[in-house]
């Protein structure tokens, strides 16, 4: 019983977490609602409800395993961008000849989103080995 409770508790503060993360990547990144909501699989006001702590992510669903894509994102991009939060955002809105089109709605669906992901993050990989 005592087990069931801690595994409980493990996913609900994965959750919380992960919520945590995906608010303040958004914000970071100045993703609108509503292509957060896309990104997640909900709607922009879920991810207001988010916001103001009234919604977790549970772990197991399409919803979490989006966010941990968008995450990882956002980690590749804050890598290669060495943390510039103007940087970030400004290749996050601007036009990218590579991706043709704007990154922004390249990850309006799952594609985009895991597409976009491994790029970043193939792109961040070469980064350390150049600088290395």
């Amino acid at each position: 019983m005592m087990a069931d409770t801690a595994q409980q508790e493990a996913r609900c503060d994965q959750g919380v977490v992960l919520t945590n993360a995906v608010v303040r990547a958004a914000a970071w990144l100045d993703v609108p609602a509503g292509t957060l909501g896309a990104i997640l699989g909900g709607s922009p006001f879920t991810v207001s409800r988010m916001k103001a702590g009234n919604y977790t992510l549970s772990p197991g669903t399409k919803s979490f395993e989006m966010a941990v894509l968008f995450v990882r994102l956002f980690r590749a991009l804050d890598a290669i961008t060495g943390g510039d939060e103007a940087a970030a955002r400004a290749w996050m809105h601007n036009a990218n000849v590579t991706l043709d089109g704007y990154p922004l709605d390249v990850m309006e669906n799952i594609d985009g989103v895991s597409q976009l992901t491994s790029y970043l993050e193939n792109r961040a990989a070469c980064s350390v080995i150049h600088r290395s």
